[in-house]
């Protein structure tokens, strides 16, 4: 197993442990990654060693208690949380942005520090809100982060959610609303996390969407639609021509898988992910 240890896996099935035995030979095209709470029955530590045999090179969504487990493995942190106070209390509304502030302004030197470069952020939920008022607060809130981002070289990451299925009436539901934030905030430390899984939901049309706004989107997220689960033929995305799209933008950042696993045997779903998306 190129130097690991079977025993070194124990929470794994014998069909994820050999799913580990015969690595993919990646093409270097796509920088992989994975959301690790899609996996929580598996030990961190664990899911770090099998990752990195899978030649995944960062994991997603890890905050800063977990990041010396990540550089133990030689594993990348693709996008820091745990500034965030929730997805739906975010930065459309005014009296969260004191303490929202306060939470990036302490974050943001704690990911340059360790070496990442991306933390997320999400907008909250509308509670009767107009787009253009949610717009407006945003802005305002973001810019008073963004200095301190831009001397970090830390990059600021709205993620974009469906609001039919999964997050009911969550505000930044769609490229255009979160494009022009983009536009209003003004930084290239602001950017969008284009989620292919629920903008297929809310908008489709994803290939000519990522080509159209791609200098606004500095990371991505998979998952089959419907359902969340493997990105096989058993969804409606094809995932190799999504991907060949996001490369012919020139995008050089991480791709991260965030399907959450139906099958038993979930690395060697992972595996079988990560080979399809390495175009």
């Amino acid at each position: 197993m190129s130097g690991i240890a079977v025993g070194a896996f124990p929470s794994l099935s014998m069909a994820e442990k050999a799913a580990l035995e015969q690595s993919p030979v990646l093409k270097g095209n796509i920088n992989h990654s994975v959301c690790y709470w899609c996996y929580g029955g598996i030990p961190f530590e664990e899911f770090c060693a099998a990752v990195k045999q899978l030649g995944i090179k960062a994991v997603d969504l890890v905050g800063p208690k977990d990041w010396a487990t990540l550089k133990k493995h030689g594993l990348d942190s693709s996008m820091c949380n745990g500034a965030e106070i929730s997805l739906t209390e975010g930065w459309n509304d005014p009296q969260y942005h004191e303490k929202l502030i306060q939470n990036y302004s302490e974050m943001i030197p704690l990911v340059a520090k360790a070496g990442y470069k991306n933390l997320i952020c999400f907008s909250g939920n509308k509670r009767g809100m107009d787009d253009e008022t949610g717009l407006k607060n945003s802005a305002e809130g973001l810019k008073k982060i963004m200095a301190l981002a831009e001397k970090n070289g830390v990059t600021i990451i709205m993620e974009l959610l469906n609001s039919k299925v999964d997050h009911k009436d969550y505000m930044c539901d769609r490229s255009v609303w979160g494009v022009e934030l983009c536009k209003r905030v003004g930084s290239d430390n602001f950017k969008l996390l284009y989620d292919i899984y629920h903008m297929q939901i809310d908008e489709g049309d994803v290939i000519a969407t990522i080509k159209q706004n791609h200098q606004y989107y500095g990371h991505y997220h998979t998952a089959g639609v419907p359902g969340r689960n493997e990105i096989d033929e058993t969804q409606e995305l094809y995932y190799p021509a999504i991907m060949r799209a996001i490369l012919s933008t020139g995008f050089k950042g991480y791709v991260a898988q965030e399907f959450v696993p139906k099958q038993p045997d979930k690395i060697a779903s992972l595996k079988q992910a990560i080979t399809i998306c390495d175009v």
